[in-house]
């Protein structure tokens, strides 16, 4: 299957559009916009009716594609296959070894494709076009079969939001793009950030200034070592950011937060912090009280989301977590995340949130509550849901029901009232976000045979 024959003098070499792919640089610094041209190319080689959809999201130009085997047609009801063609930040080339230090250069081995994008998600698109493409000259009855590939999942889900204001798409169902090693996930987590900027006093940054210009230092510094994972599964790691609260709030109000930093991106578990402090005379309204204090109050809310299980889920309760902390010249900065299980009520995730926004407001601090996505749950017994189960069986893979501790685009899609599923192939644990991240062949190629009698099943 890895050339499909379209019609006469057309063909799509999948490997070689797999390589290429995972050539394009679209991780979050950069831009999907030439992903979405390369396979806009591609999918109007192969005889498809193709939209190009550029936005313009922090000064940088933008893409999603969309793709259809016919123009739109106003009123249809459509069968959704999304996948998102931005990626994570690569971070270091040199941990990339299977990529020869280079995690756009696709190397193939004992039938893997290594790459940034193998799994999450890029080559899934290429999947769902090839299924796309063998149905060219099909009439379909029922709804009609639409491709979309979309930017900014990573940071915001930007793409998806533009694709649903612009009333791009008329879905019934979808299937999202996401590694699940086959298996199809029903659930998953909402996602808040969180953000709280704490004031220092007066006496204090005044204190600061002098101290830095100062030729003697009497300050210490201490460090704090853990383990960094996703804030969708802080079990798998160990925050250094809690180190080092714990060790802060056993401190007296007399000492000086002289700097504090964590983390680097809020949906991470930092595995690196530090302080620095100082003993002064006691101020009248010391950061380290208001720190202390919002730490406090954010173990009563972990506390309170406990009260809340869903076993399907790991972990099995919502999560807050702290992924950034950084010192500025009048404040310290503390952001993070929030996963919140399907079965929590709104009224009781906003108590939450009420919880921090309320204590903030008690030390002055401010409170921002950012990037609020809804969690999302299909039910078993669904059309969809026994469809797919039914395909799969067809295919000789017993897949199973699941839930995602993340969120991915589902969670909007959803919301306006499309039935979604998400499946890919590729593993997620110890495999996305890494520079190990790869996917077997034999998948990708299961995965597109399974799109193909989705298609049929829904729309012929």
């Amino acid at each position: 299957m890895l050339a499909t024959q379209v019609s006469a003098g057309e063909s799509f070499d999948f490997i070689g559009s797999c390589r290429k792919l995972i050539a394009i640089d679209s991780s979050p610094q950069i831009s999907a916009l030439e992903a979405a041209e390369y396979l806009a190319t591609l999918a109007r080689g192969l005889g498809l009716d193709v939209e190009v959809q550029q936005e313009m999201q922090n000064g940088i130009t933008q893409a999603n594609i969309i793709v259809r085997l016919e123009p739109f047609q106003a009123g249809r009801s459509e069968f959704l296959l999304q996948a998102h063609l931005d990626t994570v930040d690569p971070g270091n080339f040199s941990l990339w070894k299977k990529n020869n230090f280079n995690p756009f250069d696709a190397v193939i081995e004992d039938g893997r494709i290594y790459g940034l994008g193998s799994a999450e998600v890029k080559l899934d698109f290429l999947c769902k076009l090839q299924a796309l493409a063998q149905l060219k000259d099909k009439k379909f009855a029922t709804l009609q079969p639409v491709l979309v590939g979309t930017f900014g999942e990573e940071t915001g889900m930007q793409g998806a939001l533009k694709l649903i204001r612009k009333n791009k798409i008329n879905a019934k169902y979808a299937l999202i793009g996401d590694p699940s090693d086959l298996n199809i996930v029903n659930a998953a987590k909402g996602y808040a950030t969180v953000e709280m900027r704490i004031p220092f006093s007066n006496e204090e940054t005044e204190y600061k200034k002098n101290k830095a210009l100062s030729e003697h230092t009497s300050t210490q510094t201490k460090i704090f070592s853990g383990k960094s994972a996703h804030s969708s599964t802080p079990h798998l790691g160990e925050s250094a950011a809690l180190k080092l609260f714990d060790y802060l709030s056993k401190m007296p109000d007399n000492v000086v937060i002289v700097e504090m930093d964590a983390g680097t991106r809020q949906n991470m578990i930092p595995n690196q912090a530090m302080v620095e402090l100082d003993v002064a005379a006691s101020f009248k309204d010391p950061v380290i009280r208001k720190v202390n204090f919002l730490y406090s109050t954010m173990n009563e809310v972990q506390n309170e989301m406990k009260s809340v299980v869903d076993k399907v889920f790991t972990p099995e309760h919502s999560t807050i977590s702290v992924g950034v902390i950084r010192t500025f010249e009048d404040h310290i900065l503390v952001s993070g995340s929030c996963r919140i299980l399907p079965n929590v009520k709104q009224e009781e995730y906003e108590k939450w949130m009420q919880m921090i926004s309320r204590a903030c407001e008690q030390v002055g601090a401010e409170f921002r509550l950012q990037d609020y996505k809804r969690p999302f749950r299909t039910d078993e017994k669904s059309v969809l849901i026994k469809g797919a189960l039914a395909e799969l069986e067809k295919l000789g893979q017993k897949s199973q029901c699941t839930s995602l501790a993340s969120t991915n685009e589902a969670s909007l899609f959803s919301r306006i009232g499309i039935e979604c599923i998400c499946i890919g192939a590729g593993k997620r644990e110890t495999n996305v976000h890494t520079p190990n991240e790869h996917v077997e062949i034999k998948h990708l190629e299961l995965m597109t045979s399974f799109y193909q009698r989705m298609i049929e099943r829904f729309c012929l």
